[in-house]
């Protein structure tokens, strides 16, 4: 697995005029394939009259799934390099919309390729981007006496709890860094006087 990702931060708008076309970037992130297409569809449909919506998204943290369109524009002119800039960014998890309405100054291929990829750049800059690093997923079990405090240690010292469930004992996922795990087994015997248990479990992306 990929260590870590870059994702957008939230879902966005960016416009350019080059040569009286005007250039709407819409970014969006998305979680598999299915949103990506829905994504694309929606701002179709918000843009029914223009000119070209022309698009492209990468999906997965190893980018296992790319696809792109030029949607009536000259082949390989749009859709590829707005691809080529997802990627060149690092970028997953990512849908990419441009559209595109027409001025009257025609660019040509070069003046398209440099127009598609550079206002998807341009959208990412101005919306922002996040990094996902990749972690195991893990659960501790501990007694209800100590499962209060021991959530507020966990917090405190800034790991990142997912979920607590409260049965017979109190379980509370969460989510440590490969390099953490030996050291995290240690903080937890001496903070829960060897009580508490811990289990791994698979992994997975985040903010851990």
């Amino acid at each position: 697995m990929q260590e870590q990702y870059r994702t957008l931060a939230a879902e966005g708008v960016h416009e350019s005029e080059i040569n009286r076309s005007r250039f709407l970037c819409a970014l969006a992130p998305v979680a598999d394939e299915r949103e990506a297409q829905e994504f694309v569809a929606r701002i179709r449909r918000e843009h029914p009259t223009a000119t070209h919506n022309c698009f492209a998204y990468v999906i997965g943290a190893d980018a296992s799934v790319q696809k792109a369109s030029d949607d009536g524009e000259p082949g390989g002119t749009a859709g590829v390099p707005m691809l080529q800039m997802l990627l060149r960014r690092e970028m997953r998890y990512v849908a990419a919309v441009v559209t595109r309405y027409y001025g009257g100054v025609k660019l040509g291929a070069g003046g398209l390729i440099r127009a598609y990829g550079g206002v998807v750049g341009e959208a990412l800059d101005a919306l922002g981007t996040v990094t996902r690093h990749r972690y195991r997923l893990a659960t501790v079990t501990v007694d209800h006496l100590r499962a209060g405090k021991l959530q507020n240690d966990l917090r405190s010292t800034g790991r990142s709890v997912r979920e607590v469930h409260y049965g017979a004992a109190v379980t509370i996922e969460i989510g440590l860094p490969d390099a953490d795990v030996a050291q995290f087994e240690g903080w937890l015997a001496d903070a829960t006087a060897g009580t508490a248990t811990f289990e791994l479990g698979g992994e997975a992306y985040g903010d851990a």
